[in-house]
């Protein structure tokens, strides 16, 4: 099958899927569909084999825009706009913001004005480098604990 037909084939499955309900869409029907408007016989093993592929590829990219839309309407964002990535207590929380043009890694204390949470100066903001040694270096840390831990007992 030379590369025009594959991409005519495709181009028009993908067209087919797009419009459909994939609830009652059946790749045979897809398979079929396409067939007959590009007047070519897709019954054949290799068609069905490319065919297939191509459904499998767009239910899966379906899936991660699906998926990547439901991690973005569960993200929770701090009164200043920066996304909380978790809160280590009442009043510690790990967020992600910019500042000049770069990405830091905040691990601060906030507090209560007028109803809104603000993040006081205790704490600490890591640059991505910083991030990736400290990343780096969590098995190191915790062995430490652990001996340390061990001591104490």
């Amino acid at each position: 099958m030379d590369a025009e037909i594959q991409a005519k084939i495709e181009e028009t499955v993908r067209r087919i899927l797009e419009e459909s309900d994939l609830n009652e869409m059946t790749e045979s029907k897809i398979r079929k569909q396409a067939a007959k408007e590009l007047d070519l016989d897709l019954s054949e093993p290799h068609y069905k084999a490319f065919v297939k592929r191509i459904v499998k590829s767009f239910l899966e990219e379906k899936q991660e825009e699906e998926k990547q839309q439901q991690e973005e309407s569960t993200k929770q964002y701090d009164d200043g706009g920066d996304l909380i990535i978790c809160k280590l207590s009442e009043k510690r929380r790990v967020t992600i913001q910019e500042f000049r043009g770069k990405t830091l890694v905040s691990i601060r204390e906030y507090y209560k004005r007028d109803g809104k949470e603000l993040p006081s100066s205790k704490g600490i903001s890591l640059t991505e480098e910083q991030w990736s040694t400290l990343k780096k270096n969590i098995p190191a840390i915790e062995k430490a604990i652990k001996k340390m831990e061990c001591r104490s007992t």
